[in-house]
């Protein structure tokens, strides 16, 4: 049993030495251990894959060193095998140093040397992660040296690294697998490929791009990555449901304890520690401006929780883009209820789907935005409403306000929204999508002022339109106006400006 704090290598070199020797003296042993790895990734990898750790000098010890799997190690390359044999997607987050570039460099190198003709693609963001000649970082230098420290009798005949080992492309002389690399906007745009391994992938500029990509030509595609914020592609895939998830976390690893974590909560900044140790997608944004914990309460409050105060609002944010999506929200005060979003539905039919609603529930006011198409939807609604006393209101998110603080109107929308989350305890909708988009926006100054990232601007790196969380911020965008009746000479002068039609009300 190896320590893993204190490693002694030495009996697993003298097992290798002995395991060796048996296969060489002996053929067909040989030929049935190489059928058992052909079904068998993890025991191929733990029983002759080599690593490399240039730490290790540090204390004195090889820096090259048998990659021996830990249990969590030995799990993921069976969860490798079983993604790639039911022809299926799979995710993994992890914390730091885990491990799991090598791992999937050994699943990879496995693939390659027993089922013939299999292509196993590796991308990143950046060309030097993938290869670069002489750096142990880049992905296809371990490649190349794991390859290299196999014994004879597991490298392809013919094997040498010059000529079977070109800049991002690696090529078995013997059955014809290959390994290939690409680097950001060109990842899926090459081979067809059996097994996929999307290193880092929530830090890629055009994620949407690339998956898009990779849908027609990997039926096996492997997302690797540490968190990178709420509501990019890898965030939404992690939280969907959809896909099976594999976790890393470093209390898995028994080379780590409470003493390393405590080293690294000293060490790192806390946002580097919620990201890169604690797996924590909303703290690992520093300029989120809605911090994940206060809409993490809100959620774990149904709407019985909370009581129901004041006039019902409702938000309409109107799709502007194929992609995008039309959201309803519906709040009352503390209060706000599940969302209704629609996909492709044209501009009239949805303003006269939520008048439908409108005339049977009767809210106080339903805001709008009017920048592109949304200016249609209000003018549908406002003919509508004619009369009911339900006020439309048209909201230009750009307008900019007077209020010293914030820049435009969308700013101060999601200022107020943020003081509701704030100022719990208040229900919102326990939906992982509104989560995501709430959390997800940036924030920035201009002279001073506060802004709120833009739908395009976050379209920029990944995060899709964030429809959900525009929809509820519109439920802040005005005040609802108390309309009352003509006053009479004598109501005026009994209440003044108590008088019902001077009330408002958030």
């Amino acid at each position: 049993m190896l320590d893993w704090k204190a490693p002694d290598y030495a009996p697993v070199y003298a097992e290798r030495s002995r395991r060796l020797s048996d296969l060489r003296a002996d053929p067909d042993l040989l030929a049935a251990v190489k059928v058992h790895y052909a079904s068998s990734p993890a025991d191929f990898v733990n029983d002759w894959g080599m690593t490399f750790d240039p730490r290790n000098a540090e204390v004195g010890r090889e820096t090259i060193v048998p990659f021996v799997l830990f249990d969590k190690q030995r799990e993921f390359i069976d969860y490798l095998y079983r993604k790639w044999r039911a022809r299926e997607d799979g995710l993994a987050e992890k914390s730091r140093d885990m491990g799991v570039s090598w791992l999937c460099v050994g699943f990879g190198v496995w693939m390659f040397l027993f089922h013939a003709g299999t292509v196993v693609g590796f991308g990143s963001r950046k060309e030097e992660y993938v290869d670069r000649l002489g750096d142990p970082k880049s992905l296809f230098w371990k490649v190349r040296n794991f390859i290299d420290l196999l014994p004879i009798e597991f490298r392809p005949a013919g094997w040498d690294a010059k000529t079977c080992a070109p800049f991002m492309r690696i090529q078995n002389p013997e059955n014809g697998a290959t390994i290939v690399g690409e680097a950001g906007d060109n990842i899926g745009r090459g081979n067809r490929t059996s097994i996929y391994f999307k290193d880092e992938s929530a830090f890629y500029e055009r994620p949407e791009n690339i998956d898009a990509a990779l849908s027609q030509t990997s039926n096996c595609k492997i997302d690797v990555s540490t968190p990178n914020g709420a509501g990019n592609p890898f965030y939404r895939k992690r939280k969907a449901g959809r896909i099976e998830v594999f976790t890393f976390r470093w209390q898995d690893d028994p080379r780590k304890g409470p003493e390393w974590y405590e080293k690294q909560r000293r060490d790192l900044d806390p946002v580097v520690l919620a990201q890169e140790v604690d797996i924590d997608y909303e703290a690992a944004v520093t300029d989120s401006f809605v911090p994940g914990n206060l809409v993490d309460a809100a959620q774990r409050n149904g709407p019985a929780d909370v009581e129901a105060l004041g006039p019902v609002k409702w938000g309409l944010d109107v799709a502007r883009f194929g992609d995008d999506k039309s959201c309803l929200t519906k709040r009352q005060g503390r209060v706000t209820y599940p969302q209704q979003v629609w996909q492709g539905i044209d501009t009239m039919a949805l303003a006269n789907e939520v008048w439908e609603q409108a005339k049977r529930e009767k809210p106080a006011q339903i805001a709008v935005d009017v920048i592109g198409v949304g200016a249609g939807v209000h003018d549908r609604l406002k003919e509508l409403a004619r009369d009911s006393g339900i006020q439309i209101v048209a909201v230009n998110v750009s307008r900019r306000v007077e209020d010293g603080t914030n820049y435009n109107l969308r700013a101060k929308m999601y200022d107020a929204g943020r003081e509701w989350f704030r100022d719990g305890p208040v229900s919102a909708p326990n939906e992982p999508d509104f989560k995501a988009e709430v959390c997800a926006l940036r924030y920035y100054y201009r002279n001073g002022l506060r802004l709120i990232e833009d739908k395009a601007e976050a379209k920029k790196r990944g995060i899709k339109s964030p429809d959900r969380a525009d929809s509820f911020m519109l439920t802040f965008a005005e005040p609802v106006i108390e309309v009352a009746p003509a006053l009479t000479f004598e109501t005026q002068f009994t209440h003044g400006a108590n008088a019902p039609g001077f009330v408002t009300e958030w």
